[in-house]
C-alpha cells in the first residue's frame, strides 16, 4: 500500500511539474525578427507585441514594410540560404509562390511536438475559410483544403465584404437592409433618385485589378467561378454574366467618377458621404468610425454580403508563416501560436485588429467596444477560400480579366462577348501551362 502511495505521489508530484512548467523557458531571451506589413490589422499587433515578451521572454523585432516592398523583401530573403526573418506575414498569392518554391515550413512538425504545441489552441475555433485559403496547399485543386493538404500558415488580419450603409439615409426614405441581391441593385438605383448628388453604392471599378475585383466579388454569391473542376473556364456562362451585370448597374448608379474608383477612391466616396452603401472589406471599418477620416461617424449600418444563389462573401487578408531559412523557428512558432491563440486573438481586436476566431467576434467584451464585430463574425462563416483562383497563371488571367471589364463600364462593350473573349484567352494561358496535360 505504502509503495502505491508513493507512486501515485510521485506521479501526481510530476504532473505538477509539468504543469507549473515554463513552455518558453527555452526560448527565454531569443530575438525573433518579423516581417509584417504597413497595415491596421499589423498597427494594432504592434500594440500587443509587449505583452507576448513580458509573458515569454521573447523579444521581437519587427520590420514593417508597405505591402509591395514587403513582398520584394520577402522574395530576397526567402532565396537566400540564410534568411533574416523568423516569421513573416504574407497574401494568399504569396503562399502559393513560397509553398511551390518550399521557402515556408510545413507547420505539422511543431503542432506534433508536445512541448511547443498549446493543447488548449483550439484549432477548430479559427475561421474555416481563412485556415484554407491562406493556409492549406496541396490539397483540393493544389491551393485548398483536401486530404492531400498540408498547413503551412495561420490566418492573421482576417477580412470578408461586408455591405456598409447609411443608417439615416435609409431611415429618412423608409429603406429596408438589402438581403438579397435584387434588393441591394434596386436600391442602388433608387438612391440617386430620392437623394439628388449621391450614388447608391461605391464600388472598385478601375480598368485591371480593381475591375476583377469587383467582379469576383459578385460572381460566388450569384452562382459562378472562374473554372470548372477539370479548369475549363467558365467565367462567361450565365453566373458570370450576372455577375457583369451586377457590377455594371452599381456603377451606373453610382457616385461620379465611379467608373474610375480604385479601392481608395470608393472608400474615400462612402467616407465622404457621396453614397449610401458600400460592399468591400471589413478592414474599412476603423476608417469609418475615425472622425478625423469620416464624415459618417455613427450613421453607418453594417449587414452581410447579400445573398445571391447562395452566400459567399470573400477571403482577404494576411496570414503568417515560418519561412524554411528562419533562424529561430521553434521560438517563431510560439510566436505565431501565441498570436492566434484566443487570447492574442482577442488581445488584437481590441487593439483595433481583425480577429480570425469566430470565439473572438461573439466576444462580449470585443463587441462592447466595437458593435459590429457579431455581424462581421456571421459573414465570415460564409467566406468562401475559393472565391477567386489561387494558381501561378491568376496574374495574367486576372489582368485580362480586369482590363476587359472595364471597356464593359466604359465603353459599352457587349457583356457576353466581353467574357467569351476572357474565356478563349484564358483556355489558351492555361494551355500554355500545362493544366490539361492529364485529360
Amino acid at each position: 500500500m505504502l509503495k502505491q502511495f508513493k507512486a501515485a505521489a510521485m506521479a501526481t508530484a510530476l504532473m505538477a511539474g509539468t504543469a507549473l512548467a515554463n513552455p518558453y523557458a527555452e526560448y527565454e531571451g531569443t530575438t525573433l525578427i518579423v516581417n509584417f506589413p504597413a497595415h491596421p490589422h499589423y498597427d494594432a499587433v504592434m500594440k500587443i507585441l509587449p505583452e507576448f515578451t513580458k509573458e515569454t521572454g521573447i523579444e521581437v523585432e519587427v520590420d514593417q514594410l508597405p505591402y509591395l516592398k514587403m513582398r520584394e523583401r520577402q522574395t530576397l530573403e526567402l532565396g537566400q540560404d540564410e534568411g533574416e526573418y523568423d516569421l513573416i506575414a504574407y497574401v494568399v498569392f504569396s503562399k502559393a509562390d513560397y509553398v511551390y518554391a518550399d521557402q515556408l515550413e510545413n507547420l505539422a512538425k511543431y503542432y506534433m511536438n508536445p512541448k511547443l504545441a498549446d493543447p488548449a489552441y483550439d484549432a477548430d475555433d479559427l475561421i474555416d475559410g481563412y485556415v484554407y485559403n491562406i493556409g492549406f496547399a496541396g490539397g483540393n485543386k493544389g491551393y485548398l483544403e483536401g486530404k492531400t493538404g498540408s498547413l503551412f500558415g495561420i490566418p492573421y488580419g482576417s477580412e470578408t465584404s461586408i455591405l456598409g450603409y447609411r443608417k439615416d439615409i435609409f431611415e429618412k426614405h423608409g429603406l429596408e437592409v438589402p438581403e438579397t441581391y435584387d434588393e441591394m441593385l434596386e436600391i442602388a438605383c433608387k438612391i440617386p433618385e430620392l437623394e439628388p448628388g449621391m450614388g447608391g453604392l461605391s464600388s472598385r471599378a478601375a480598368s485591371g485589378h480593381h475591375a476583377s475585383h469587383a467582379f469576383l466579388l459578385h460572381l460566388a454569391p450569384l452562382g459562378g467561378r472562374v473554372f470548372d473542376d477539370n479548369w475549363n473556364p467558365i467565367v462567361n456562362n450565365d453566373a458570370g454574366v450576372k455577375a457583369a451585370q451586377a457590377l455594371k448597374t452599381i456603377v451606373d448608379c453610382g457616385p461620379e467618377g465611379a467608373k474610375n474608383f480604385g479601392f481608395g477612391e470608393a472608400l474615400g466616396a462612402f467616407l465622404n458621404g457621396d453614397t449610401a452603401m458600400f460592399l468591400d472589406t471589413t478592414v474599412v471599418a476603423g476608417q469609418i468610425d475615425n472622425p478625423n477620416k469620416s464624415q459618417v461617424v455613427g450613421k453607418v449600418g453594417w449587414a452581410m454580403h447579400p445573398m445571391g444563389v447562395r452566400r459567399g462573401s470573400q477571403t482577404g487578408g494576411f496570414g503568417i508563416g515560418i519561412p524554411a531559412n528562419a533562424e529561430n523557428k521553434e521560438a517563431a512558432f510560439l510566436l505565431m501560436q501565441w498570436l492566434t491563440s484566443k487570447k492574442g486573438d482577442k488581445l488584437v481586436a481590441l487593439a483595433g485588429g481583425n480577429p480570425s476566431r469566430f470565439s473572438t467576434h461573439d466576444d462580449a467584451d470585443v463587441n462592447a467596444k466595437f458593435p459590429h464585430m457579431s455581424t462581421f463574425g456571421e459573414a465570415l462563416k460564409h467566406a468562401d477560400p475559393d472565391w477567386r483562383p489561387i494558381i501561378p497563371v491568376w496574374g495574367k488571367v486576372n489582368a485580362d480579366l480586369g482590363t476587359t471589364l472595364s471597356k464593359v463600364l466604359t465603353e459599352d462593350l457587349d457583356i457576353q462577348e466581353a467574357l467569351d473573349g476572357v474565356a478563349e484567352r484564358t483556355k489558351a494561358v492555361m494551355e500554355e501551362a500545362g493544366y490539361y496535360t492529364w485529360q
